[in-house]
């Protein structure tokens, strides 16, 4: 199993941990490749990876390696702590910069046998909502099938959370693990994904606004 953990933050807190054990858990026949967001500059907006590709975006040769174990993957892991009730800056960074590759662009056909894994820890309030955040925008790459995994672990680092927490979030991971391996290789879009492919394959037989698009979907026999 190949997978590609993508870390949203630079230090190992509680959601760094959280991940690791699920690494943990997959570990006997996986083949890791791990990444860190921080030193990503801002996307500018230019809109050159959109209307000319990708190769042109100022950021490529930071963010390219990224991208490219994201293809080879079969296995999609981002994480990021609860910020203010979103991902951290830093991550969001990261997804600004793969906005060409989303379904109503660019999508990498290999997407739809991705499964992605979403994680997020907070002392209090706002994992489950940073864990949807990060995984719609795997669902917007075209990734079939995304696992949240938010926990509320009331504490300010790793070693303050109760081992009775700890218990409980390891069951939870060891049960995601478990499925993760039923499915990998496994995966199909579900109706939503088709429905969403369909909705923007109809836009891109329509509209010849953006040439470099339009080549990557005739080239995928899509259109």
């Amino acid at each position: 199993m190949k997978i590609v953990v993508i870390h949203g933050q630079s230090h190992k807190g509680s959601t760094y941990r959280v991940t690791r054990l699920l690494m943990d858990e997959l570990s006997e026949t996986a083949e890791y490749k791990e990444f860190t967001t921080g030193e990503i500059q801002p996307c500018i907006g230019c809109f050159s990876c959109v209307v000319k590709g990708e190769e042109f975006c100022p950021q490529r040769a930071v963010v390219a390696p990224i991208i490219m174990a994201i293809e080879e993957a079969e296995l999609i892991l981002i994480e990021s702590p609860n910020y203010c009730m979103e991902m951290s800056g830093q991550l969001k960074t990261f997804f600004d910069h793969m906005a060409y590759r989303w379904i109503s662009h660019r999508p990498h056909p290999s997407m739809k046998n991705k499964i992605g894994v979403a994680v997020s820890t907070t002392a209090g309030m706002g994992a489950k909502g940073t864990a949807k955040s990060i995984a719609r925008q795997m669902f917007y790459w075209g990734v079939s099938k995304t696992y949240c995994l938010p926990f509320a672990v009331s504490a300010m680092s790793w070693e303050e959370v109760k081992a009775e927490k700890k218990s409980k979030i390891t069951k939870v991971v060891k049960k995601t693990a478990g499925k993760i391996k039923r499915k990998i290789r496994k995966v199909k879009p579900g109706i939503k994904s088709r429905f969403m492919f369909q909705i923007m394959r109809s836009m891109q037989k329509n509209s010849t606004w953006n040439p470099v698009d339009r080549k990557h979907w005739e080239e995928n026999g899509w259109i």
